[in-house]
């Protein structure tokens, strides 16, 4: 038997219990979430299939951000599966050691997480997109719908019969930078337009700054500069800060190549870098799940022993999700340096697997 069966037969085994767990997982995710859609639309007659077909859209994006413990867990999965099997001793006499089975592992942990970031995350990043768009068509608040493109900000804002259209360049804390309003009347005819170099959206009414106005009449056109203009809105500094605090809309590839771009629209810059090192850290992280996996489950040699293993190596994983999660809010408020927020439970968990690894090649 060559080594390249042996890999192939080692590489689909990791793989078929790995689409497994996604299974497991996308079960879970679904019904959890098919609850949440449906208590969210229950003032709708809508019935069952838009909160289903919403779950399924949301799946994805749970997948993505859940994927280092998915890993995990497959992974602990398949190395007892090997030893029960008796596959790893068996092996072990061709030449693999438990080295070669983690390097293995981490390879197709190291390809799976490629996939994840060049395929599987700019789909997804447009399935999200089209969720919250649909979402956002039966919100509550009908009188107002939002969106970030590559010109801007769009805001639609209801005003009784009347219409108002804003867009601005930028968001920036209690500001929207190069604002423009464009009011309608009932008949859909323009009838003014607000030009400011910012506004202050921090209360109702907004204050324009350093602009004018247009009024369209039947007659005459008027245009009147002003240093200040109130505006009446109901459209809340909360509202557009929680569309600009979703990323999962923004693809791993879009973060990379236009981080300026997106944070002149206003995306907040250490929300933005702390996503584009969770992506570049994606790689490691996974490969780092495989090993930690490894360790727990090849130092387990009787039936007692291996559940022992089993509940620690949970118990440990779990640490570690709420860790990486605690260390990335301290990074984005700012009390620790970013990149250290983001990479710390990377090169702590290095360590452990370094030394773990040291241990089960003595056995």
């Amino acid at each position: 038997m060559n080594n390249f069966v042996i890999n192939k037969y080692l590489v689909m085994e990791f793989l078929k219990t790995f689409l497994n767990v996604i299974l497991i997982f996308c079960c879970l995710g679904l019904i959890l979430n098919l609850f949440e859609e449906i208590n969210y639309f229950k003032n709708y007659d809508v019935g069952i299939v838009l909160p289903l077909s919403l779950s399924l859209m949301i799946i994805p994006s749970i997948v993505i951000n859940m994927l280092p413990f998915i890993l995990f867990l497959s992974s602990m999965w398949v190395f007892i599966k090997l030893k029960n099997n008796g596959d790893i001793l068996s092996l072990k006499t061709f030449g693999y050691s438990n080295t070669s089975f983690l390097t293995i592992f981490s390879f197709v942990a190291f390809f799976i997480s490629m996939v994840t970031l060049f395929a599987f995350n700019p789909l997804t990043s447009i399935i999200v997109k089209s969720y919250e768009d649909i979402k956002g068509s039966y919100d509550l608040d009908k009188s107002h719908l939002a969106s970030i493109n590559t010109n801007g900000i769009w805001i639609r804002e209801k005003d009784g019969e009347k219409i108002n259209i804003i867009k601005s360049h930028k968001f920036e804390g209690d500001y929207l930078i190069d604002v423009s309003i464009y009011k309608f009347d009932e008949n859909n005819s323009l009838i003014a337009r607000i030009e400011g170099s910012q506004a202050i959206i921090s209360g109702n009414p907004w204050i324009i700054q350093n602009g004018f106005q247009i009024n369209f009449t039947e007659n005459e056109i008027k245009k009147k500069e002003f240093q200040t203009l109130e505006f009446s809105s109901t459209f809340s500094k909360d509202k557009l800060s929680s569309i600009y605090s979703n990323l999962d809309t923004i693809s791993f590839y879009n973060l990379v190549t236009n981080m300026d771009q997106l944070i002149s629209k206003g995306y907040n810059p250490s929300l933005l870098v702390e996503k584009k090192h969770f992506y570049l850290s994606l790689p490691f992280f996974l490969m780092l799940m495989v090993c930690l996996s490894g360790i727990f489950s090849l130092n387990s040699n009787d039936r007692r022993q291996k559940t022992y293993y089993i509940l620690i190596s949970i118990i440990v994983s779990v640490i570690i999700f709420y860790f990486k999660n605690f260390s990335t809010a301290l990074g984005i408020t700012e009390q620790i340096p970013l990149l250290v927020s983001v990479w710390s439970p990377v090169i702590i968990i290095s360590l452990f697997c370094f030394v773990g690894v040291m241990q089960i090649n003595e056995k």
